[in-house]
């Protein structure tokens, strides 16, 4: 696999990882508070959401830093 696809592919795992992981955080605890089950159902809402979550930061990044290029008026890196 090439360097710079190998790279993507490692960013999205990781990055997804991380929002993910606080996001539903937060959305499990506005709508459940701090219930007896709060970490099952956290989980749960972690395992659909990074399923979901990595492909969708994995082919709309890209996207997203050639929106911002254009926006900022700059070529992306």
């Amino acid at each position: 696999m090439h360097p710079q696809k190998k790279f993507h592919l490692v960013f999205s795992l990781i990055m997804g990882a991380m929002m993910i992981f606080l996001m539903t955080l937060v959305i499990t605890f506005v709508n459940v508070g701090l219930t007896d089950n709060f970490f099952r159902l956290w989980m749960k809402a972690f395992g659909i959401a990074y399923v979901v979550g990595v492909p969708v930061i994995f082919f709309l990044a890209p996207v997203a830093r050639k929106l911002t290029g254009r926006v900022l008026g700059v070529t992306p890196a």
